[in-house]
């Protein structure tokens, strides 16, 4: 995983191989290999990414969920 905290964008790594492709999802882009197998995935807007997560970590249901689980 990469942080670029002049472009506030994470790249997630998720294998190996030539990039042919992507397709954005919000803030996320995902880019595919010819075959339509993820290669990267970048998380634009990062810090606000990472603010919801720790505000999803401290929420009571989220806890409960993962205590179940």
């Amino acid at each position: 995983m990469i942080y670029d905290a002049e472009a506030n964008i994470i790249c997630i790594e998720i294998a190996k191989g030539e990039i042919s492709h992507a397709r954005e999802f919000g803030n996320f882009i995902v880019h595919l290999s010819k075959s339509g197998k993820p290669i990267l995935v970048e998380i634009l807007d990062a810090s606000k990414f990472v603010g919801q997560i720790d505000k999803l970590k401290t929420s009571p249901e989220f806890k409960q969920a993962i205590a179940v689980n």
